[in-house]
């Protein structure tokens, strides 16, 4: 490559593996249009979940990036798409009561002080409904692209390639310090919610008529805490402390019953 061509080339980190999860896309011609995106700025791992098999229209629109498509991995669920990955970061369009968002840029920031090797998803919805509250359940912190009209917002495509270049354009970025601990990947942050959430519904702070709710927010709450095996060892700690009933409180129990 001439002197006079490196401006154009983008660099992703090498040390950060990167992820695209497009959860049931609508358009297949988007599908390919994002495997494109990706082509062009770097980027080779797409999940995808998807009631069936890969489109074959979306292969009309992967210019140059049919490897992508190949390569691209189908799971039946947003849990399944991020399980393996320690960090997922959904793209939003509009203001959701329970999951706080911040800009690409700050997300972006966030992305480049994770460790080397930490595996990173961004999650994109569907292009009609976006991402279902149940969907953002699943993620760690969510961003919103700026855009000068709150609608319509950007076409899927767009979104996806957005996110890529800027993410693209910052290459090798400085770490965090020497030492700084990986999160745990999802499925075991998301093992850590749960057994939280038991401990809450079992000790009375959660009833039917606030499950939902609290579930979402102390999804959000914890999801934003990139939990370490340290953290998950802590809260599990407090948790299991906070509602076991003292020796006292089990023999009372064991009388009144």
């Amino acid at each position: 490559m001439s002197p006079k061509r490196d401006h154009l080339r983008l660099t992703p980190d090498p040390d950060r593996s990167y992820s695209v999860i497009l959860v049931h896309p609508q358009s297949p011609q988007n599908i390919g249009l994002v495997a494109r995106a990706m082509q062009n700025t770097g980027f080779k791992r797409l999940h995808l979940v998807l009631e069936g098999p890969l489109p074959q229209e979306s292969r009309l629109t992967a210019v140059h990036a049919e490897d992508i498509l190949g390569g691209a991995e189908l799971f039946p669920d947003v849990a399944a798409a991020v399980s393996d990955l320690d960090v997922v970061a959904a793209a939003v369009a509009r203001h959701r009561k329970n999951f706080s968002a911040m800009s690409l840029k700050e997300a972006l920031d966030r992305v480049a002080r994770y460790p080397a090797g930490t595996r990173i998803g961004f999650l994109f919805g569907n292009e009609r409904t976006g991402l279902r509250s149940s969907e953002l359940q699943h993620t760690n912190f969510r961003f919103s692209i700026p855009q000068a009209r709150t609608q319509p917002s950007y076409n899927l495509a767009s979104a996806v390639l957005l996110t890529l270049f800027f993410l693209a354009q910052r290459g090798p970025v400085p770490g965090p310090p020497e030492g700084a601990a990986k999160p745990l990947p999802r499925r075991e942050q998301e093992k850590c919610i749960h057994r939280i959430l038991e401990k809450l519904e079992g000790g009375g702070f959660m009833h039917p008529g606030n499950r939902r709710h609290m579930g979402q927010s102390v999804s959000e709450l914890f999801g934003r805490l990139d939990m370490s095996p340290r953290d998950r060892d802590l809260l599990l700690a407090i948790f299991g402390k906070a509602f076991t009933p003292s020796a006292g409180e089990a023999k009372d129990n064991k009388i009144r019953s």
